[in-house]
C-alpha cells in the first residue's frame, strides 16, 4: 500500500499534522480516516514480543500476548555470532508481522559503563564495535520481515537512577569513541526504521531536544533517513524537539503537546516547513510497514520454543572447567541444586519482560535426559527458600547432605528478580549472601561443584576458586533450563564469549568514583577507558576478561599474514589468521583482532580495542583460514581539534587471539597518513613546533634562548630545544628578550602555517 504523501501534506489541517506527532495512545499513533492514513502498533521487544492487550493502561506483561522469550541482550551478545543474531531478528519479524506489529522496540545498544546499572541485561556489550555489528545484524533480520526496529536508547543513558532528568556530561571524543559509535555502525549498517531517543540530558540539553544529536550528527553526519522517537514520556518542550529533529512523542499527551505545536505554528514560533517535514518523515516510516507480503496469521511457538534453546547454548560461556569435569557423564548420581534449576530466572524485570508461553527448567530438561539413560540418577534440592534471598537452614542441611551421597553437584543460582530490573541500578555485585553461603557449603563436602549463573550483569564470586567449574548462562531467555542441561552433559559444545569485563571488586570499575552522579550531573571521568579499555591499558588484574569463554575442544590461532606491510588509509588492509581444532570435539572458536597504536599514542589511546571478530566452526582436525577486512576507521580516533576521526601515522600492532588477555599471534603495519593539521592555539608549546615540523618558524627564539641564557658554553640546538620544550610559544617573554613586533611576527607565521 502507497501512500500519496504530497495530496496528504497539502490536505492535513493543522490540527492533523499535530495530531500525527504523537501516539493515540500507550502503544498505536493516530489514524486520519478521513484521508486513509491508519493507525500503527509498536510494541517492546528486545528478546521477544510484548504485545499488550489492553493500551490504554500503564504496561504489565500479565496483560500480554503469549510469547517466545529469547534470551537477553546480554546474552545474545556473547555469540560474537552476526549470522545467529540476524536469525533472532528474523523470528522476532515473523512473531511481530503475526501480531500486526509495524515496529519492534529494540535492540538496545547502550554501552556498560558500569555493572551495577539495573538495565544492563538488555543491553549488548561495553565494546561499541561488538554491540554495533551484532546490532546491525538484528535490525537487518527484523526488517527483513517488513518489521521495523526502534534503536535505543539515544543516547548516553547508562544507569536508571534519575535516568528521566540527569545530566551526562561526556566529553566530544568519548561520546564518538564510546557512546554514540554503536549507533553510528548500526544506521550505517542497517538503516533502522527508527531511533529512540533516551530520556536524560546530554551535556545540558535533553536528549528529545538536542539538535545536535538529533539532526547534526545521525542525519548530516551518518546519512540517517528514518524517523526518532522519544522513549515513553521523554519528552521535555515538544517545539524545541521537532526543531531539533524529533519527529515522534511516544505515548499520547492526551492532546496536550498537540496543542503547543499548532500555538507555535500560529503565533510564528514553529515555521509551518519544519511541521510539514516531520510529517513527511512519519508518514513515510508509516508506509514502511504498509507494503503487501504474505500474510502470516500465526507462527510455531515450539519450533521457535527449540531455536530459542539453541540461541542460549550458543550464548552460554564457560568460565571455568578445572580438571576437564564438563561435559558430564550421563550415569551416576548428579545433585542439582538451587530455586533456579526449577525455576530459572531467564529474563530481567521492565518494559522488556515477556510473558512466556512455556519455560523449559532444567530439572524438567535433565528429566528427558534421564529416561534415556538408565544408569543416570537426578536428585533436586531447593538449598534456600525460592526467593533465592532467604536462608533456610533445614534446606542448607538437606542439600549438603545430597550433594555429599552424589558423585557431583551442580548449583544453579544467581540474582533474582528484586536484585536487577529497570528503573533501578544495583547497589553492589554481590549475591545474596545465603547463595554464597550454600555454594560454599556445597563444595566443601563435594570437590565436583559446578556453578551455573543466571544473572544479567557480573557478580563478585568469592567461592571462585571452591567449586571446579562454572558456566555462565546470563539470562538465557525460556529454554534456559534445557540449553544448561545440553552444555552441562556435552550435547552443546559452550562457544560463548564475554561481552563484558568481569571484575573482581566493584571499587576496580573504571567509573567506581563517578556512577551514578549526584542526582543532578554525572560525569564520564573516565572518557574512552570504558571495560577492557581500562583495564587492560592499567595491566590491572579481573576475574575473567572481555573475550573469554572456554570450549570442550582445544583450538589453535596463528600464522598471521598482512596484505600489506605499509597503508596509506586508502582501501582496506587483509589480515589473515589460521584457525585448528586440536581437540577431539567438534566446536566453534571466536577469533578476536584487536589494534594496538604505537607507544606515544599510547597515552592518550587504550592499549588494545576490538576491531574484528569471527565465530568459525570447526570439526576435529579442521583448520580454516579467517580473513578480515580493516580500514582507515579501525585505525582512527576522534580528534577534537579538527572535529573528525583522524589516524596517525606510525607503527600499529594487530593483535590477534581468543580474548583480550589472550593473544596468540601479532603483526605490525606501518600507517603512512598525515598528521593533524598544525594549529596555533595559545596554549602551543615548543616541543608541539618541532613536533609538527614547524621548527624553522621560531628558531630565531631558539638563537635568543642559547645567546641569553648560556654564557660560558655554546650548546646545541637540541639540548636548547629541550630546556624550551615546555614554555608556550607566546611565554618565552618571560625568559628571553625579544621585541612585541618580532613574537607577533613569529606567532602570524605559526597562525598561518599549515
Amino acid at each position: 500500500m502507497k501512500l500519496d504523501i504530497d495530496y496528504l501534506i497539502e490536505n492535513l489541517t493543522l490540527e492533523e499534522k499535530a495530531g500525527l506527532c504523537s501516539g493515540a495512545d500507550f502503544w498505536h499513533t493516530k489514524s486520519v480516516e478521513r484521508l486513509g492514513i491508519p493507525a500503527v502498533m509498536v510494541s517492546d521487544g528486545p528478546h521477544g514480543l510484548r504485545k499488550q492487550v489492553d493500551s490504554e493502561f500503564h504496561p504489565d506483561e500479565h496483560r500480554s500476548v503469549k510469547a517466545v522469550c529469547y534470551p537477553a541482550g546480554s546474552a545474545l551478545a556473547c555469540s560474537f555470532d552476526r549470522s545467529l543474531m540476524q536469525k533472532v531478528g528474523e523470528y522476532l519479524g515473523e512473531e511481530a508481522r503475526a501480531e500486526n506489529i509495524h515496529t519492534l522496540l529494540g535492540p538496545a545498544i547502550n554501552i556498560k559503563r558500569s555493572p551495577l546499572c539495573g538495565r544492563n541485561f538488555e543491553y549488548l556489550s561495553e565494546d561499541p564495535y561488538l554491540a554495533g555489528e551484532l546490532s546491525a545484524s538484528y535490525v537487518k533480520g527484523v526488517q527483513s520481515k517488513n518489521v521495523g526496529v526502534s534503536v535505543k536508547h539515544y543516547a548516553a543513558n547508562n544507569q536508571e537512577y534519575k535516568r528521566m532528568s540527569v545530566d551526562a556530561i561526556v566529553d566530544e571524543r568519548t561520546l564518538r569513541e564510546i557512546y554514540l559509535k554503536a549507533f553510528e555502525i548500526t544506521i550505517k549498517k542497517s538503516n533502522p526504521w527508527t531511533l529512540m531517543c533516551a530520556y536524560n540530558k546530554l551535556n545540558g540539553t535533553y536528549c528529545s531536544e538536542n539538535k545536535k544529536l538529533l539532526t547534526d550528527i545521525p542525519r548530516n553526519e551518518w546519512g540517517y533517513e528514518g524517523i526518532i522517537m522519544t522513549d515513553w514520556g521523554a519528552m521535555n518542550d515538544r517545539v524545541k524537539a521537532i526543531k531539533a529533529g524529533l519527529e515522534l512523542e511516544m505515548p499520547s499527551s492526551s492532546g496536550y503537546n498537540d496543542r503547543k505545536i499548532v500555538e507555535a505554528v500560529k503565533n510564528g514560533e514553529l515555521d509551518i516547513e519544519i511541521l510539514n517535514n516531520t510529517v513527511r518523515k512519519l508518514l513515510e516510516w508509516i508506509e514502511l510497514g504498509l507494503n503487501e507480503l504474505p500474510e502470516i496469521k500465526n507462527y510455531d511457538k515450539e519450533l521457535h520454543h527449540s531455536f530459542s534453546r539453541r540461541v542460549a547454548g550458543e550464548c552460554a560461556i564457560l568460565l571455568k572447567n578445572n580438571n576437564e569435569i564438563l561435559p558430564l557423564k550421563k550415569s551416576g548420581n548428579i545433585a542439582f541444586i538451587g530455586p533456579f534449576a526449577k525455576k530459572p530466572r531467564y529474563q530481567g524485570g521492565g518494559s522488556s519482560h515477556v510473558d512466556a508461553f512455556k519455560v523449559t527448567s532444567a530439572v524438567e530438561a535433565v528429566g528427558d535426559l534421564v529416561a534415556n539413560n538408565a544408569d543416570l540418577s537426578i536428585i533436586y534440592k531447593a538449598g534456600i527458600e525460592d526467593d533465592g534471598v532467604t536462608r533456610n537452614e533445614a534446606l542448607l542441611k538437606d542439600a549438603v547432605e545430597a550433594a555429599k551421597a552424589s558423585e557431583a553437584a551442580v548449583l544453579f543460582v544467581g540474582l533474582p528478580d528484586s536484585f536487577e530490573a529497570e528503573s533501578y541500578d544495583r547497589d553492589h555485585m554481590d549475591m545474596p549472601d545465603c547463595q554464597n553461603e550454600l555454594i560454599e557449603a556445597v563444595a566443601a563436602v563435594q570437590p565436583n561443584t559446578v556453578v551455573v549463573l543466571h544473572k544479567g550483569s557480573p557478580v563478585t564470586m568469592p567461592w571462585k576458586d571452591q567449586v571446579v567449574a562454572i558456566l555462565d548462562m546470563y539470562l538465557g531467555g525460556q529454554a534456559v533450563g534445557g540449553a544448561a542441561v545440553d552444555i552441562l552433559f556435552g550435547d552443546v559444545n559452550p562457544s560463548g564469549k564475554l561481552a563484558e569485563s568481569m571484575p573482581y571488586r566493584l571499587e576496580d570499575t573504571p567509573c567506581y568514583l563517578n556512577f551514578p552522579g549526584d542526582g543532578k550531573k554525572v560525569y564520564y571521568s573516565e572518557g574512552v577507558f570504558v571495560g577492557y579499555r581500562y583495564y587492560d591499558s592499567k595491566r590491572m588484574g579481573v576475574m575473567y576478561p572481555f573475550g573469554h569463554g572456554l570450549s570442550y575442544t582445544k583450538f589453535s590461532i596463528g600464522d598471521i599474514k598482512v596484505s600489506d606491510s605499509l597503508f596509506d588509509g586508502k582501501g582496506t588492509v587483509n589480515v589473515s589468521v589460521k584457525v585448528k581444532n586440536i581437540g577431539n570435539t567438534v566446536g566453534a572458536e571466536v577469533v578476536q583482532l584487536y589494534i594496538s597504536p604505537f607507544d606515544e599514542l599510547l597515552r592518550i589511546r587504550p592499549l588494545k580495542e576490538l576491531k574484528g571478530f569471527e565465530k568459525v566452526y570447526l570439526m576435529p582436525g579442521e583448520e580454516r583460514v579467517t580473513s578480515f577486512e580493516l580500514d582507515y576507521y579501525s585505525f582512527a580516533y576522534y580528534n577534537v581539534d579538527v572535529n573528525d576521526w583522524h589516524v596517525e601515522p606510525g607503527e600499529y600492532k594487530i593483535l590477534v587471539g581468543n580474548s583480550s588477555r589472550n593473544i596468540t599471534c601479532e603483526a605490525s603495519l606501518e600507517l603512512k597518513t598525515s598528521k593533524v593539521p598544525f594549529l596555533y592555539t595559545e596554549t602551543t608549546t615548543i616541543k608541539d613546533v618541532f613536533d609538527y615540523g614547524k621548527g624553522h618558524i621560531i628558531m630565531p627564539l631558539i638563537q635568543k634562548y642559547r645567546e641569553q641564557n648560556f654564557e660560558d658554553t655554546t650548546p646545541d640546538d637540541e639540548i636548547v630545544k629541550e630546556a624550551m620544550r615546555e614554555l608556550s610559544v607566546h611565554n618565552v617573554v618571560s625568559f628571553i628578550k625579544i621585541s612585541n613586533e618580532e613574537l607577533d611576527q613569529i606567532i602570524e607565521n605559526l597562525k598561518k602555517s599549515e
